[in-house]
Formats: C-alpha cells, sequence, structure tokens
C-alpha cells in the first residue's frame, strides 16, 4: 500500500513561520477566519480499533444519578488508525467530533498521526492473564522516520460528560512541534458549527450544544478557522502558522480548531480534556471537574479500581464468563472485549437500546453535511443477537432492561402513519384532497430501524424482527430473568400483538410503507433487499410463534395458543415445498435457496436488483440462511434438505460472483479457516473493478461491480451447527462430545472468529476475500474492510459460540420449537 507523503517545507520557511507567528500573536491581525462555509465534510474512517464509555449502573431499569456518584456520562468515543475518531455526547448516535489528533512539524515537514505514523493500539487495563478488563486505551504511534513518538491514553470520565487524553510526546530534536487538531461535528453534522478561543481553550458550537477542549497546562498559539481555508492545519502545511482566529463569526460551517502543545525536553506529558455540555457552561464545568480530578482519579473510577465501580466490576458480574474461558483459543481476551463491546453499544438516556456499531460504514466516504446514525441505531434483529449474548454471559440485568426497551419500537396505534420517510404519504394527501388518515394500517410489527429515542428511521416491514422479541421474551421467562407476572404482562402489552401479526400478516400504513403482508412471506428478508419467502425468516417466524403460543398458554390464552401453535405448523408443513428447488441450476439441483418471490421454488423467476447487481434466476442465489432452522428448532441437524444444501453452499466450483464459501490464511498460524458472504450475487461492498465502495449516500451506478465479502458472523452459525450435526451423530446413549471433536470445533471456528479481529480486538462486520482491485484500500485478506467495525453482531455470534461450545448445547436453540412441531 502506497504510504500518504509528507508535507515538506524547507528549514528557512519553518523558520520564518516560527517569526511570524511570534509577530502575528501580539499584533492587531484579523481576529475572525475568512472562508465559510469551508471544505465539504465527511466522517471518519469505520474500521475502528477500539471503542469506549464509562460503565454505568442501573436503578429501577434506568441510569440515574442516584445509583451513581456523581452525574450519568453519556459520552462515547472511537479510535481509528492512531487517533481519536467519532466522539459522541447526549445519545449515543449523536456525534460531536469528528476526529482528534496530533499534527507534527519538522524542519522539513507536517505530519498527520493518522497518515504519518506506524500506530499500535494496547488495553491500559489487563487482568492476571492478559485479559482486557476495561474500555482504557493506550496507543503508541512512531513515526516512520523515528523522528519522534507519539503515546496517547484515552478514556471517559465516569463522573463528567467529558473524554480524558494523556499525550506523551517524545523527540530529541526540539525543532519538532506538536500540535492538537479538533475537527468537531457538533450535533451531529459537520457543516453548522462555529468555532471560537477563549484564553487557553478551544470552542466548537452549534445550536445550544458545545464542546470544550482544555489541557492541564496553558495550551499555545490557539486558533480556529473553516476546514480547509483558514484553520491551522492548513497553515501549518504551508509551512506558515501566520494566521491566528479567535473565531470563525456568525457563519456557520465546517470548521477546525488546532493549538501548539507547551513542550519540555525531549519527553511532554499533557492532560487533554473535552467537554461536552448543552450550553457552554456546562461543558466548561465538565472539562474543569475533569481536570481537577486528575489524570489517576478519573481512570481508576473508570476502571473499577479499588471502591470505584467501573469496568471490572460489569466483567465481574457475568457469572457465565469464567467457565467459557476455557473454550476460546486466546485464553478469553476477545470474550472479554466482546462483552465490553456489547455493553458499551447501549444508549444510557434510553436504557436498554442496544445498536448495531458505533460507526458510519465507509465514513470517510459518507458526507457529514447533514446528520446520519449510520450503524448507532436500533435493529430489533441486531438487537436480539446482543441480548441473547448478554445472557449468555450471565448479564440478568441488561437483557432485561433492553427487552423492556422493545415496546418503544413497536407499532401500535399511537404510531403515526406521518412517521418515517413520508413522502409517499405526503403525495398522496395532495391527490383529490384527501381528509387526513395517520392510522399505522396493521400493528404488532417492529420497526425496520429507529434511533434510540424510538425515532423511526426506516420502515420496511421484516418478519424475524418481529419474531425475536417474542423470542428473547420467551427466553428471558425460562431462564427466569423475568417472572411469571412479568412474562404475562409483556406477553399481553407486546407479544401477543406481535404473534397475531406473524399469524394474519395485514395491511401496514408507516410512512411510505403501504404494503399487504401474507406471513410467511416477508417484505424484507434479513439482509433487508428482497421480499418473498426466506428460510432464515420462516426459522424465527416458526420459533416466534411457538414461543407465542407457550407463553399464551401460560397466561390461560388457550384460544391464541391454539391459534399461533397452528400458524407455526402450517408454515413449517410448507417450507420445503416453497423454498427448496428440485431441479436448481447448481449442483444436483436440489437445496434451499436464498429467497423466492412465490411459493414455487421451481420456476427459475428472477429476483429484484439490488446494489447494483442486476436480478439473477433464484436458483442462482445460494446463502446459509437455511442453518437457522437447526439452531432454533424447527429442523433436526440431519435433516437431508439441510445436509443436502450444504454442498452447493461450499462449492468451490461456482463462477466467483455465486461463490458463497472461502478459506483463509494467518501468517504464523496452522490451517485454514472457514468464512461465507451473506449470499451469491451480493453487492454491498467495495467493485471488483475500481475499488469504490458502497456509496452511502446515493444508488450505486450499474454494473459497477460492488461486491459484498466476507462476514465473520457466518463463520459463528456455520459452528452452531456444525456442533448441532455432531451431537447429533453422537451413537445412542452418547450425551458428550469427546474432547477431540470439542477441540476440532473450537480450533475452526472458534478460532477463525479470533483472528479475523483486529489489533484492538474489534470484529469487523466484513473482511477482505481477496478478490477484485485492492489498489485503492490496499486490504489484507482476512482483515477488517471498511464496512462496520466493530459490528455488535459479530461480537454476540462469538460469544454465543463459545457458549454453546462450553455447554455442549447450541444456546439460542428453542426445544419446544422441535416438540410442538413433531406432536
Amino acid at each position: 500500500m502506497q504510504q500518504p507523503v509528507r508535507f515538506r517545507k524547507t528549514l528557512l520557511s519553518a523558520m520564518i513561520g516560527t517569526l511570524v507567528v511570534c509577530q502575528s500573536a501580539g499584533a492587531d491581525s484579523p481576529k475572525v477566519a475568512p472562508g465559510a462555509p469551508g471544505a465539504a465534510p465527511f466522517w471518519s474512517y469505520s474500521g475502528k480499533t477500539g471503542i469506549g464509555t464509562s460503565y454505568e449502573q442501573y436503578k429501577d431499569g434506568q441510569y440515574s444519578p442516584e445509583a451513581t456518584t456523581g452525574e450519568v456520562s453519556k459520552v462515547w468515543f472511537s479510535l481509528a488508525k492512531g487517533v481519536i475518531t467519532e466522539t459522541m455526547f447526549g445519545l449515543i448516535h449523536e456525534a460531536q467530533l469528528r476526529e482528534l489528533q496530533l499534527v507534527v512539524q519538522g524542519p522539513d515537514f507536517v505530519d498527520l498521526e493518522a497518515q504519518d505514523t506506524d500506530s499500535e493500539v494496547h488495553y491500559l487495563s489487563v487482568d492476571g492473564e492478559g485479559r482486557p478488563n476495561s474500555l482504557a486505551y493506550k496507543i503508541v504511534n512512531r513515526d516512520k522516520q523515528g523522528l519522534y513518538e507519539i503515546e496517547k491514553h484515552v478514556f471517559t470520565d465516569p463522573d463528567a460528560n467529558a473524554l480524558m487524553v494523556r499525550v506523551i510526546f517524545r523527540s530529541k530534536d526540539p525543532r519538532i512541534q506538536a500540535y492538537v487538531h479538533v475537527d468537531p461535528a457538533v450535533g451531529n453534522d459537520g457543516s453548522g458549527d462555529s468555532a471560537f478561543v477563549d484564553g487557553q481553550a478551544l470552542y466548537a458550537q452549534q445550536g445550544e450544544t458545545t464542546l470544550v477542549v482544555k489541557a492541564s497546562r496553558p495550551l499555545e498559539q490557539p486558533t480556529v478557522g473553516f476546514a480547509g481555508v483558514s484553520d491551522g492545519l492548513t497553515d501549518l502545511k504551508d509551512g506558515r502558522l501566520d494566521n491566528l482566529y479567535d473565531s470563525t463569526g456568525s457563519q456557520p460551517g465546517n470548521v477546525a480548531m488546532l493549538a501548539r502543545l507547551p513542550q519540555t525536553g525531549t519527553e511532554t506529558t499533557l492532560d487533554l480534556v473535552v467537554g461536552f455540555g448543552h450550553d457552554r457552561q456546562q461543558a466548561d464545568r465538565a472539562a474543569d471537574a475533569t481536570l481537577a480530578r486528575g489524570y489517576a482519579k478519573v481512570l481508576a473510577h473508570y476502571n473499577g479500581d479499588g471502591e470505584a465501580i467501573g469496568w471490572q466490576d460489569y466483567l465481574a458480574s457475568l457469572s457465565g464468563l469464567p467457565a467459557m474461558y476455557a473454550q476460546s483459543t486466546d485464553n478469553g481476551k476477545l470474550l472479554n472485549v466482546s462483552a465490553l463491546v456489547l455493553k458499551a453499544q447501549e444508549d444510557k438516556s434510553h436504557a436498554g437500546a442496544l445498536i448495531a456499531s458505533l460507526s458510519n460504514p465507509w465514513g470517510e466516504t459518507v458526507s457529514a453535511a447533514k446528520g446520519t446514525t449510520g450503524y448507532k441505531a436500533v435493529w430489533p434483529r441486531d438487537f436480539y443477537q446482543c441480548a441473547m449474548a448478554l445472557l449468555a454471559l450471565g448479564d440478568r440485568q441488561t437483557p432485561k432492561v433492553a427487552f423492556e426497551y422493545l415496546k418503544k419500537v413497536q407499532v401500535t396505534e399511537a404510531t403515526s402513519r406521518m412517521q418515517g420517510d413520508t413522502s409517499a404519504y405526503i403525495h398522496e394527501q395532495k391527490q383529490g384532497g384527501k381528509a387526513k388518515d395517520d392510522s399505522p394500517g396493521t400493528t404488532g410489527w417492529f420497526l425496520q430501524k429507529t434511533h434510540v429515542d424510538g425515532e423511526i428511521e426506516w420502515v420496511g416491514v421484516q418478519l424475524d424482527q418481529t419474531a425475536m422479541p417474542i423470542m428473547l421474551g420467551y427466553k428471558l421467562w425460562k431462564a427466569g430473568v423475568l417472572d411469571d407476572a412479568q412474562i404475562n404482562h409483556w406477553y399481553q402489552s407486546m407479544l401477543k400483538p406481535a404473534a397475531e401479526f406473524l399469524a394474519k400478516g395485514g395491511q401496514v400504513k408507516v410512512g411510505w410503507n403501504d404494503w399487504k403482508v401474507v406471513p410467511p412471506q416477508t417484505q424484507q428478508e434479513r439482509w433487508e433487499e428482497q421480499w418473498g419467502y426466506s428460510p432464515s425468516t420462516t426459522a424465527a417466524v416458526i420459533a416466534g410463534l411457538v414461543a407465542a403460543s407457550e407463553l399464551a398458554g401460560h397466561a390461560g390464552d388457550g384460544e391464541a395458543a391454539k391459534t399461533f401453535l397452528g400458524a407455526a405448523k402450517g408454515y413449517s408443513a410448507k417450507l420445503e415445498t416453497s423454498m427448496v428447488t428440485q431441479n436448481g441450476v447448481l449442483g444436483d439441483g436440489r437445496y434451499y435457496l436464498r429467497i423466492t418471490q412465490n411459493d414455487n421454488p421451481n420456476d427459475g423467476a428472477p429476483l429484484l436488483d439490488n446494489n447494483s447487481r442486476s436480478g439473477l434466476p433464484e436458483n442462482q442465489i445460494l446463502d446459509a440462511g437455511f442453518l437457522e432452522l437447526v439452531r432454533y428448532g424447527v429442523r433436526p441437524a440431519s435433516d437431508p434438505h439441510i445436509v443436502g444444501s450444504l454442498d452447493e453452499l461450499d462449492s468451490q466450483e461456482l463462477p466467483e460472483n455465486l461463490k458463497v464459501k472461502y478459506t483463509f490464511t494467518f501468517p504464523g498460524v496452522a490451517g485454514e479457516f472457514p468464512g461465507w458472504r451473506r449470499y451469491g450475487n451480493d453487492g454491498y461492498g467495495e467493485s471488483e473493478v475500481s475499488a469504490i465502495n458502497f456509496p452511502a449516500t446515493e444508488a450505486p451506478a450499474p454494473n459497477s461491480g460492488l461486491r459484498g465479502r466476507v462476514w465473520p458472523i457466518f463463520t459463528g452459525e456455520r459452528g452452531h451447527y456444525e456442533l448441532a450435526r455432531s451431537k447429533a451423530q453422537l451413537p445412542a446413549g452418547v450425551k458428550a462430545l469427546s474432547a477431540e471433536q470439542l477441540a476440532q470445533l473450537k480450533n475452526t471456528y472458534v478460532k477463525a472468529l479470533e483472528l479475523f479481529a483486529n489489533d484492538g480486538l474489534m470484529l469487523p462486520e466484513q473482511v477482505w476475500d481477496g478478490v477484485g482491485n485492492n489498489r485503492r484500500h490496499g486490504y489484507v485478506k482476512g482483515e477488517g474492510t471498511d464496512t462496520a467495525t466493530p459490528l455488535a453482531w459479530s461480537h454476540a455470534e462469538y460469544i454465543k459460540l463459545v457458549r454453546s461450545l462450553t455447554d455442549q448445547a447450541v444456546w439460542d436453540h428453542y426445544p419446544a420449537v422441535s416438540e410442538k412441531l413433531s406432536q
């Protein structure tokens, strides 16, 4: 991969620049920065090597100052390429800071940390076995020519809305100077900010929200300006920091801030604090309080050292975790981090709101001119995976709070049709003067994607996302997390309406969506791209209905119990005839389809175009979704249609675009490790031709060659299936796998997931499969792409697989499903 070129200037130019700065600092030069609105803003790199926030405790299922020693800290951060990237304050999706990094000026160069250093990431706190036990990080960035080294310690203050960054700058050359460069995105966009200097502090604002950057010693030469035009970094790149501005004036834009670090000798240690508030006074108070408490006290509380409650205490509360270490191959390092990552991706204003990822896929190419949630939002499907993984760890609080949160994202009579994307609805109202109708149509289903506060973003109907809340509630009841009275309440108020929708369907009317749902046909399958009959969706629908039938029986609702079980059996009876082709064009011609848009899997009907890929006949498209039928108990692992479909799924003879399975090797590690794409003809990824990534803000161009890559979650899904199949093949009377069998599963599937994690132990959404043009990105096969890292679902699937091997039973299996379907 070609390295970025440094900004080189002459020693004389740098010396002149320093002289001009000294003169201009005391002169009556203009103080308002020109150049509004600045360069077009974009989000930051999405391949995070770390995320963090403080651990807070619940009180009565909510986050409250009464449960902690101070206020509830609502600050989250992420790390990528050795620098601090999107930092959120308030709600978990509300970015306020796009990037914070050091800029280093030498006699003939200006370096940016993210581009011009080799970076390492470590955890500041580990247990006696070397397992991380807190989301506090040490980053070490070394100059490629060995001229300087930057060490940073990054964490938040549990007692304030503040981010703390200890900076240790080392250089033997006194001519080399370090600056802190701050790129705000206040209010979750990068185009409407203003900035100013007051004393030695840097401020950015949008509306009432403010962030301030202060330090343990006064910052030098603070300046603000418009990015790419009048900001300090632009001046430094020209070799002359000769324009020090103390305000960006009244016109908002894409602003940036810069200040020089006060340096002492060959090693300088300085604490930077970014304070956040809903006004300037709150931001100042947060930053000042954190600086007053100091590095050692704040870090101790964050970690949970001594009497302080922090991340170490959360891990200690996970009753299932210690026994699981033996079924990892890294002595539990990724297990600990996965537990921390899942818990950290919960909003603190809306307790239980578990998001998909603290990132924007391909963020550096996504415009920040307007606010976006990216993956920092609630999908009930990803949500279910996270809640079940937390339950597997022994967390009995978060899954319960999460389950209760789900009522916020269920469609009820109170849901307005005007919510979500209302363009189609507004158009309808303009035709013929129709009377306004806010009815959402048939209710009970769960929304496709929402903000953590319940604001609707996407309104497609995905039946698995309506089934999974029922499945989660049932599991929590069986685990004793919900008692009989509680589950009866939730059955009546939330789960029964969901089950009725799965059994009967109906006409939905929310936003643009005016669609009649006829289950088990779904408007969108789990990849949100096609309508029809989906094995993975139907597996969840059947499991959800059987669970609902059990809950109805427990609640004394016999008629509903009969209805739900009858619907489940009806859907099950038609699985093979509606979703298994008998005359396909691959292999022996008999296999599960990814999806079919009628109940005839033998007609070779075309699927819809999607993600720049032209729709192909349904009998050419394979995925592993049929394995969910085994996971949930709808079909046994030995079912001939399941076993028979594996050969086609894993075939290495398929054309590259239709191929699903890939194998990976890793330096210094013996063996090959399996991975799978979502499905053949997937276009959600980088172009094989030009290497451009999936455009997040506009429709992909036809025939652009976009290609979805391998997703680590499928290695976990396959591991679950192989566990179930191994158990099914045991001789009569033998109930446990041998040590050799268990080791084979662990060293194939668990180890593969551990190898897919990056240096910060973050698991990605996709890993590079080695196919196509790689010049733009320089990916390494088996390592994460620029999609979304960490993906909560990836970490959840890893946790559940390790728990399943520990128990020698698939964690989210539903024995009642197989029992009831066979009666």
